[in-house]
């Protein structure tokens, strides 16, 4: 387990210590353990940095600087790392996102790769759905077992307003699309804004059940290219409830969460009570739910991330490109995991966002 012992370049890794945790107390364990008895099976690789959205609680209007191709993971580099998850360190799901992993040509490529694998995990992707109705068909032939979409609203202007594009019917088509091709359950990742789509959010739970889509409700994040985010001013979980409360009835699901995101709550139409569906609420501000995080993290350019609010990355690509064993680069993974934090640190005065935004880290 020790770096000295690998043969390769010592990875990158962006924190002040510029060395890999001390992982002589690790246990003798394959598993992407870390010091407070979590093991990661969930693995989410961002393919891409771009997008062809500028959603503004993610990217700024203009000015960013996207990854160059040899910087990106090739097909065959992001298909050895999930392998090596898979076979190495216990990964049980695989979720792909961006930026936007649909700009990526080769995603049928990557995605059938991934399903020959032998453990096959499961394999999502988080897209914002443009282009879908043309791919999804091909994306479900090659292994996709399901989808989230991104989507914050279903009115035209507000959907402009957020996103800075006039593209709601492309969405849309693509949801269809997902449908038409099985894809399922499709899932509508919602981030809510106050003042701009906050009172929209009892008519988006309404049109998602009215589809069989199942909303997830996400509080924002202070992962902005543009670091306005105000922890004052955000819709809060609670909040979410409050506005929901007034047309619907929502009962805790009884499910067990094991480690996932959301929490989930069955949906009942408040006039009648008749049982209408599923709804999830992702509060990671105010409710976190770090001491049971099953996550680990690739970038697109192939650094490991522990948490999605790190201020610290170790690089893999380079030990890729330099020759090393699937052993060697399993074992470096486990070692930057070793040095997962026990939470993201919000809650703290002294909590500092990271420097890249959501769309260059992959949600």
């Amino acid at each position: 387990m020790a770096r000295i012992a690998l043969g390769i370049p010592v990875p990158r890794r962006t924190d002040p210590r510029g060395a890999l945790p001390d992982v002589s107390d690790r246990p003798a364990s394959p598993a992407l353990v870390d010091r407070f008895g979590r093991a990661a099976t969930d693995l989410r690789v961002s393919l891409t940095d771009f997008c062809n959205l500028r959603c503004s609680y993610c990217m700024p209007e203009s000015g960013l600087t996207f990854l160059r191709r040899d910087q990106l993971l090739s097909t065959e580099e992001i298909v050895r790392l999930v392998r090596i998850g898979v076979e190495e360190l216990g990964v049980e799901q695989v979720r792909f996102t961006g930026g936007e992993p649909l700009t990526r040509p080769d995603l049928e490529e990557i995605l059938a790769g991934c399903a020959a694998l032998p453990g096959r995990p499961e394999l999502s992707l988080t897209t914002n759905a443009i282009g879908l109705d043309h791919r999804a068909a091909g994306l479900a032939a090659a292994g996709l077992d399901r989808i989230n979409v991104s989507l914050d609203t279903v009115v035209s202007e507000t959907f402009e307003r957020i996103t800075r594009r006039p593209l709601l019917h492309r969405v849309l088509e693509g949801i269809d699309g997902a449908r038409a091709a099985g894809l399922s359950p499709i899932k509508i990742n919602a981030v809510i804004l106050p003042g701009v789509n906050d009172h929209e959010l009892p008519d988006l739970l309404a049109w998602c059940l009215e589809r069989d889509l199942q909303l997830r409700v996400i509080e924002q994040m202070p992962l902005d290219a543009d670091h306005a985010w105000d922890r004052g001013a955000m819709v809060t979980a609670g909040a979410v409830r409050e506005i929901l409360d007034e047309r619907f009835v929502l009962s805790p699901a009884p499910v067990a969460r094991e480690g996932a995101p959301a929490e989930l709550f069955d949906v009942a139409a408040r006039d009648g009570g008749e049982h209408r569906g599923r709804l999830g609420i992702i509060a990671s501000v105010t409710e976190p739910f770090c001491a049971d995080c099953r996550r680990t993290r690739l970038t697109a350019e192939g650094s490991v991330r522990t948490c999605l609010f790190s201020r610290e990355e170790t690089d893999l690509r380079t030990a890729l490109r330099s020759g090393a064993t699937d052993a060697q680069v399993a074992d470096l993974w486990r070692a930057a995991h070793w040095g997962k934090k026990a939470g993201h640190g919000m809650d703290r005065a002294d909590f500092v966002p990271p420097e890249r935004p959501m769309s260059a880290i992959g949600g």
